[in-house]
């Protein structure tokens, strides 16, 4: 029934979004919730497509509903354009309390005659005492299954204050490197995998297209990019979680990520470590907790300026990892420097000793204060429990 149901949220999603699409191209108009429920019930009464009355309806208004819901972020230029989905890809299925019933732990949905067998991942809260407004199952690609329940929650109070500030410095050799000299090692997680990803891979490609081996083989290898992704969400909780508990203010800087993967010689490495995933698990964790989040701009020269002095070098190669600053003498590893100068920069940090004064000579003087706080990451982040 389950999968059924995911079918026919597929169909309905991609017949309505295309739906919406000629419209707009043929007449220029949109489409409101209310236009697009009229179209499902239409669907419904069309002969081809009776299947569609087999499964609860509540899904399939859900669907129109996160449709609109993905316009109006698409034209409050807050995400892209809604895609259609995929029968290869995650499936899910969202419930409203008229088409679920939860007892005593027990999950029955429409169109069902026994209750979801569930496997509780939260020991130290009862599901008895729980009063779920929604539940969404899904499906992803690896075959594991997931009901996620919605329910309200008292919000958290702020943490108390630590009276400390912190600069971020993401990258490569490490994945993070802190004003503090403290260094966060990268997990590595792709590459303890990839020997067995690969052969899994080259299974899949000799296996005949639409055959059950192939089904079999093409699980494997959804299974093995799973447990990666776990582990590097794994990691990034962590990493965040710690730095919102033990500093009042964490800068980090605006990195262009999605212009950095266009280099192909880094292009992997980047898009392994997660720095999207990060900086919105530390926006949505820092406002949840009452800590401030600040932003430097992507153009301030944060590796090349001495967090010292305020002395800007004219060039500094990425081979390069410590320089001596001919203003001041100070011997800077180039990462730590970095993270200094993206504290100053974001406003968290008092002014840097000697950072505005007057300097002779034509010696150039980056001000460590002088970059402007840019914004957070936009709201809409779907909040976690403490410890994740």
């Amino acid at each position: 029934m389950l999968s059924r149901t995911f079918g026919c949220v597929r169909v309905v999603w991609n017949r309505t979004l295309a739906w919406r699409h000629a419209r707009y191209q043929a007449e220029g108009k949109g489409t409101s919730y209310r236009e697009s429920d009229a179209a499902l019930t239409a669907m419904k009464r069309d002969p081809e497509l009776e299947w569609l009355s087999e499964v609860s309806s509540v899904p399939l208004q859900q669907a129109l509903r996160h449709q609109h819901a993905a316009f109006q972020a698409f034209f409050g230029k807050r995400a892209r354009y809604p895609r259609f989905k995929s029968r290869r890809g995650k499936q899910s299925a969202t419930y409203t309390r008229s088409a679920f019933r939860w007892r005593d732990g027990e999950l029955w949905l429409a169109k069902t005659s026994a209750p979801l067998r569930l496997a509780w991942s939260w020991p130290d809260l009862s599901p008895a005492a729980l009063n779920p407004s929604t539940v969404t199952v899904s499906r992803d690609p690896a075959g594991r299954w997931f009901a996620v329940l919605h329910v309200d929650v008292v919000a958290p109070e702020p943490l108390p204050a630590t009276g400390r500030t912190v600069g971020v410095d993401l990258g490569l050799k490490d994945f993070a490197v802190l004003s503090t000299g403290e260094h966060i090692s990268h997990p590595k997680n792709m590459e303890r995998h990839e020997r067995r990803l690969k052969r899994y891979q080259r299974r899949l490609a000799r296996c005949q297209r639409g055959s059950a081996n192939r089904v079999k083989a093409k699980r494997k290898v959804a299974r093995q990019h799973a447990r990666v992704a776990d582990a590097r969400r794994d990691f990034l909780h962590k990493a965040s979680t710690d730095l919102v508990r033990r500093f009042d203010g964490i800068a980090i800087e605006d990195l262009n990520v999605s212009g950095m993967v266009r280099n192909h010689s880094l292009a992997k490495a980047i898009s392994q470590t997660g720095w999207a995933e990060f900086r919105a698990f530390l926006a949505y964790k820092a406002e949840r907790y009452g800590r401030e989040l600040a932003i430097a701009d992507r153009w301030y020269p944060s590796s090349k300026t001495c967090s010292g002095c305020g002395h800007l070098l004219a060039s500094l190669s990425l081979g390069t990892r410590s320089w001596v600053c001919p203003g001041c003498g100070v011997l800077h590893q180039r990462d730590e420097n970095a993270a200094k100068n993206i504290e100053l920069a974001a406003g968290l940090a008092a002014y840097a000793c000697g950072g505005d004064v007057r300097h002779g000579g034509a010696t150039p003087v980056q001000s460590p204060v002088k970059q402007e706080l840019a914004g957070a990451s936009p709201p809409g982040i779907p909040a976690l429990q403490d410890g994740e």
